[in-house]
């Protein structure tokens, strides 16, 4: 079962390198823009590029974070994470947008009730 733990923290760290290339790399992309439901032209705005590149960088140190806990740190600081990792898509989907609790909360939520019996 820490196998499976394992794989799914990956893939949770995967998702958010993913959101990281999207904010950082891809900041003005047409696949960016439909994720984020924001036009390409308000996107290229450099005030919003330079938020999207920050949050980006935040996305990517989670990714890291995730795979260290998962590997090196143990379950309970992957939890403590994971259940950060959810709560900040709560609030996502409270202010933004509701359908981030499942975009970006999902797979951490699954990967947290799996950690309780790995």
């Amino acid at each position: 079962m820490k196998i499976v733990l394992q794989i799914l923290a990956c893939l949770v760290a995967a998702e958010f390198f993913y959101i990281m290339y999207l904010e950082t790399i891809a900041t003005t992309s047409a696949k960016t823009a439909q994720v984020f439901q924001i036009s390409q032209e308000e996107l290229s705005r450099p005030a919003l590029n330079v938020l999207f590149k920050n949050q980006g960088v935040y996305n990517g140190l989670l990714g890291v974070l995730l795979l260290i806990a998962a590997f090196a740190l143990g379950k309970i600081v992957l939890q403590l994470l994971l259940v950060y990792i959810i709560l900040v898509a709560a609030y996502g989907a409270v202010t933004s947008n509701p359908k981030i609790i499942l975009m970006q909360g999902g797979l951490p939520i699954l990967t947290l009730i799996v950690s309780f019996f790995a």
